[in-house]
């Protein structure tokens, strides 16, 4: 297949999900003989930021500007089988018309931000890349949450066939890796700073490094204010380029995740660190949500934390449970939850779309994970 994606971004990780993310699929895609155009807009803050500059077997477009971007968007378009247009794109409604008009035999919305997307329509505020019509024209709507978020998308947005696309890892680019003194932790957190995770990460981190002063704590991520509550045992990055991750995790004993509020609200919405962090042999500590489980075996692949007292019990795990946790996390990981996994389940539901009649019922494709 050919498939033209308008995205947010996949050359630079700054400051979101998405870029590790794409350049996991889009590696699986091209190795699975998959033909991938990648449109994203040079903004400023990727370029100064950016880790990425060519994809190996794929094509990545880097546009200043919508207009001058449209005669090559058109041409690539004119042979696509599946064209796409993704949640934060920055010309996303554009991208819609265009890919709506066009005679891609598959098109596409896949949104990497659903609970995000739900939650701000419940608001009643204004959601940048969906359009007044929502999502009925799109012959498929992916997601990166499952459960409840399939019903909402066909329900808040009219969207007529959803299926979930969950995170994943590359464990070419994410496995064990020699551990350092400079991302030496006890207890690590990757992950850029939002307002709606502090409360959790104070609980789950920050109370847990007032609790050990002896022990190292270790912070990487974006945006960071200035009057966050440092300790004196917390260090900190800015900024983690993806080809540290591996180094970063592997110096760690244990990892935090902390999910952003509207998607624990929401549950079945993994982040790509979970996978991340155990493809690396890192063992995670996680807040809980709905659907974990149906990711990692909680106690025996991922330690589920509800307060500080969870962390600090896990911190304080012996080496060999440490290790069995850790390693049943990657053996999990390496079955389930890689790049290529999920690029065969977007095989199986896009062969699905090749081969649905005009106005056919809606219709679900089971993956790994959903409710």
């Amino acid at each position: 297949m050919k498939l033209v994606i308008f995205g947010l971004t996949v050359s630079s990780s700054w400051g979101n999900g998405h870029a590790t993310l794409w350049r996991g699929l889009i590696r699986a895609l091209a190795a699975r003989g998959h033909d991938v155009v990648f449109f994203e807009k040079d903004v400023p803050y990727y370029a100064d930021n950016r880790d990425l500059d060519t994809i190996p077997g794929a094509t990545l477009v880097l546009y200043p500007d919508w207009e001058a971007n449209l005669p090559l968007a058109r041409a690539h378009l004119a042979d696509a089988d599946v064209a796409m247009v993704t949640s934060y794109q920055a010309d996303a409604l554009a991208a819609t018309e265009l890919v709506l008009s066009s005679q891609a035999a598959v098109k596409t919305f896949y949104d990497l931000d659903t609970p995000v997307t739900l939650d701000a329509l419940a608001s009643g505020k204004p959601v940048s890349y969906v359009g007044e019509r929502g999502l009925r024209d799109f012959d498929l709507v992916l997601s990166y949450t499952g459960g409840a978020a399939l019903d909402e998308l066909r329900s808040r947005l009219g969207a007529r066939r959803v299926a979930p696309l969950y995170g994943h890892v590359d464990p070419d680019v994410h496995r064990p890796a020699v551990a350092t003194e400079e991302y030496r932790a006890d207890l690590s957190y990757l992950g850029t700073y939002a307002d709606d995770r502090q409360a959790a990460l104070e609980r789950l981190f920050i109370d847990a490094a007032r609790q050990l002063p002896e022990q190292r704590f270790l912070i990487a991520g974006a945006q960071y204010p200035q009057d966050f509550p440092w300790t004196r045992n917390t260090w900190f990055r800015r900024h983690l380029a993806p080809g540290d991750h591996p180094t970063f995790y592997s110096s760690s004993r244990f990892t935090l995740n902390v999910t952003r509020r509207a998607m624990a609200e929401m549950g079945w919405c993994p982040s790509g660190r979970l996978f991340e962090a155990a493809a690396c042999g890192c063992p995670v500590v996680s807040d809980a949500w709905e659907g974990l489980d149906a990711f990692f075996t909680p106690g025996a692949e991922i330690v589920v934390a509800h307060d500080t007292a969870d962390v600090i019990a896990a911190m304080r795990m012996d080496d060999g449970e440490r290790d069995r946790l850790a390693r049943a996390a990657r053996e999990r990981t390496l079955d389930e939850h890689t790049s290529e996994r999920r690029v065969a389940e977007l095989e199986q539901v896009l062969d699905a779309a090749f081969g649905a009649a005009e106005g056919a019922a809606e219709w679900d494709t089971p993956v790994a994970g959903e409710a």
